[in-house]
């Protein structure tokens, strides 16, 4: 699989000029929209010149800015393809060990490049008990949505699960503000109804954070905190394995940051537990933590 260039980008921004930066974090932020357009246009939105642009361009390994473009392109049509169009570039791919080796490296590579700092900061983030957590994701990953909700409201109070219909959502909406955190699921093709949710919700002051696919949701934009997890695997449909590792030391990492006050919630659900049902009275009957 082709690394994304926006990989590339996070990984070598130490290297960047400081006008060089500038233009890195105008594309990040618009990714790859700002760099289809033309280099003043590219220019006049990252605070450049010109000539900054093309030097940005050229230390990313292009020879000019059609090349570059075209890069960008392609990615655009990765983001946009649907699984019919991948199930037809892929028919001819054996199913079996080449499938399992590209899930494997998806969840090598997902850690490898994660963005310095964003891990631990959104571990921190979804640790401090003073803030509400909503956890929403879309077709595909609501499941992970509502797996990742589950286990933290064990080890901490306060964590919802944005699910059922959209009409639904604007209830938990109302109140969301300042103190409240919205943790994303969204892959390729991003959904419209989750972008607008967090958006209403980062205007209303609540902090949004994003686990999301190489190629960024535009949910992105809005994100104090971005990770982004390789989906692409030889199917017409994407892997979540990556999305559930990431899931899953999201909650470890809460589970230790709190761990005394972990423990004690996890001691006042298994003496419920035995109030409701005294035969599970001695041996666990939640998920393993």
């Amino acid at each position: 699989m082709d690394r994304p260039l926006l990989e590339d980008i996070r990984d070598r921004l130490d290297e960047f000029t400081a006008t060089e930066k500038k233009a890195a974090h105008a594309l990040l932020a618009n990714y790859p929209m700002e760099g289809l357009g033309t280099v003043a246009s590219f220019a006049k939105a990252a605070g450049v010149s010109s000539p900054t642009i093309l030097r940005f361009v050229a230390r990313l390994g292009f020879p000019g800015f059609a090349e570059f473009q075209k890069k960008l392109r392609s990615e655009l049509e990765s983001q946009l393809n649907s699984p019919l169009a991948r199930s037809a570039k892929l028919a001819d791919n054996p199913v079996g060990d080449p499938h399992v080796d590209q899930l494997l490296e998806n969840v090598r590579e997902t850690f490898a490049h994660m963005p310095k700092g964003e891990l631990a900061g959104l571990v921190q983030l979804l640790s401090d008990e003073r803030k509400t957590i909503h956890v929403i994701g879309g077709r595909f990953t609501d499941g992970l949505a509502r797996y990742m909700a589950a286990h933290l409201r064990i080890v901490r109070p306060n964590v919802m699960h944005v699910a059922g219909q959209q009409g639904n959502w604007l209830d938990q909406l109302i109140g969301i503000g300042p103190r409240d955190v919205i943790l994303v699921f969204d892959i390729r093709r991003y959904q419209t109804e989750i972008i607008q949710f967090a958006e209403a919700a980062a205007k209303q002051g609540a902090t949004v954070a994003l686990v999301t696919d190489s190629w960024m949701s535009p949910v992105g934009r809005i994100a104090s905190h971005v990770l982004p997890a390789r989906v692409a695997v030889p199917s017409p449909w994407d892997s979540s394995l990556a999305l559930m590792a990431i899931a899953e030391v999201l909650i470890a990492g809460v589970t230790r940051e709190n761990q005394e006050r972990a423990q004690e919630r996890m001691r006042a659900l298994e003496a419920l537990r035995n109030e409701v049902d005294p035969s599970t009275e001695g041996r666990s009957t939640g998920p393993d933590i």
